[in-house]
């Protein structure tokens, strides 16, 4: 995850940054359902409405989040599916909250209602994020049910006035990125606490609909969008978090905007170097790391994009175990550094910042984990190639040239 606000804060002052801490355990989310009452064009678990077998069932869940402990996890995201469609769902957040835990909700937000607000409050997640991927005609044709951007926008509306914090979460596409400007006002009108821009990644519906990923000078402008949003409401003392996940390039994009920004102000000229850093200290990608994932049958994931690539089951073996000794070939990959990525990532300034990007979308269009990711937006100009020598079908002419389909 890419944390806008919290980085342009730096912006803010001339400390320099601490140095880098590694965490202690890995952020972890747990797709505790696979059954879904939407069926989302982006869909990375491809859901349905129906019961899937063998799921972990309540004990199991609680076993393991005891484990999750000893490997050190403090954060947890509990997902789906619609992780709300799980009977034991407030059950299960009680234990997790009663292990310590800073718990999250990521939710469509359709089951979210008058009749249950009580008890999504009473569960104590420190964030719920609601999923609203454009306007009310753009969302329900992409969510494929009609009245479901009205009912999530309820449900934002009930979390804020239940004082819980919220957050909107949206997947960019070309079809929805004219609908972004529009959707940043939604969120300063219902005050949400939270924004969160997914690019698109090229794995379960996601993967069949690459062709519809945006283009990458769209995707620029998204971004800076974000960007000018956020560091208004900075300036304007309005608290909110802008963040982005599946392209580690916005660290990147970040740095030029910032440069060109405040390039003519000498009192930027140190808070410059410090962002660089901090950037560098972020490090990018963090899959296999950072970040682990769990899906509803206990099967252990690098992070959701890698749902075709276990390296482990909680049924079978410790959480703990697994990720402080895999052997497996890709998640030793991840834990190099820098990773073995090739073609213009390995050739890139900023590897230590992006740390390479979203390996599954360079998994699915060429059957090399640490191929080029062919989702990196940026030009060779501005990761610092010579485009003579590396410039790339994704990066000719104007760089408006859409994600290769699969």
């Amino acid at each position: 995850m890419f944390r806008i606000t919290h980085l342009l804060k730096t912006m803010m002052t001339d400390t320099p940054p601490n140095k880098p801490r590694k965490m202690a355990g890995p952020v972890v989310i747990w797709n505790l359902i696979r059954r879904c009452n939407l069926q989302c064009k982006h869909c990375y678990a491809t859901s349905l409405d129906i019961d899937f077998s063998g799921e972990l069932s309540t004990e199991e869940i609680k076993t393991t989040m005891d484990d999750l402990k000893v490997a050190n996890v403090s954060v947890l995201i509990l997902s789906g599916g619609e992780p709300l469609m799980r009977p034991d769902i407030y059950e299960l957040s009680a234990y997790a909250k009663s292990l310590g835990f800073f718990l999250a909700l990521s939710t469509n937000g359709t089951l979210i209602t008058e009749d249950n607000i009580e008890q999504i409050k009473a569960a104590n997640y420190q964030y719920v994020g609601i999923s609203i991927d454009g306007l009310e005609a753009y969302h329900d044709d992409f969510r494929r049910q009609k009245g479901s951007y009205k009912a999530s926008l309820n449900a934002v509306k009930l979390c804020k006035q239940a004082g819980i914090k919220v957050g909107l979460r949206l997947c960019l596409t070309r079809d929805n990125k004219d609908d972004l400007a529009a959707m940043l006002d939604l969120m300063d009108e219902y005050n949400v606490d939270k924004f969160y821009m997914s690019h698109l990644n090229y794995s379960g519906r996601g993967k069949r609909n690459a062709e519809r990923d945006a283009m990458f000078a769209m995707t620029k402008t998204a971004m800076e969008q974000l960007f000018d949003r956020a560091w208004h409401h900075i300036q304007t003392g309005r608290e909110s978090d802008f963040v982005t996940g599946n392209n580690d390039a916005d660290g990147v994009f970040l740095l030029h905007w910032a440069e060109k920004k405040f390039a003519n102000d000498p009192i930027y000229v140190t808070r410059l170097k410090n962002l660089k850093q901090h950037l560098i200290n972020w490090g990018g990608n963090a899959s296999g790391v950072n970040v682990a994932n769990i899906d509803n049958t206990g099967t252990i994931h690098p992070d959701t994009y890698w749902w075709d690539h276990p390296i482990g089951n909680v049924r079978d073996e410790k959480f703990s175990d697994v990720w402080a000794n895999t052997q497996d070939p890709l998640m030793l990959g991840f834990r190099q550094s820098p990773r073995p990525v090739k073609g213009r990532c390995a050739k890139c300034a900023y590897l230590n910042i992006c740390g390479g990007n979203t390996r599954t979308r360079a998994f699915a269009q060429t059957g090399d984990a640490w191929s080029e990711d062919p989702g990196c937006y940026l030009t060779d100009a501005e990761i610092g190639l010579a485009t003579t020598n590396f410039e790339t079908s994704s990066n000719k002419k104007d760089n408006s040239i859409e994600v290769l389909s699969l």
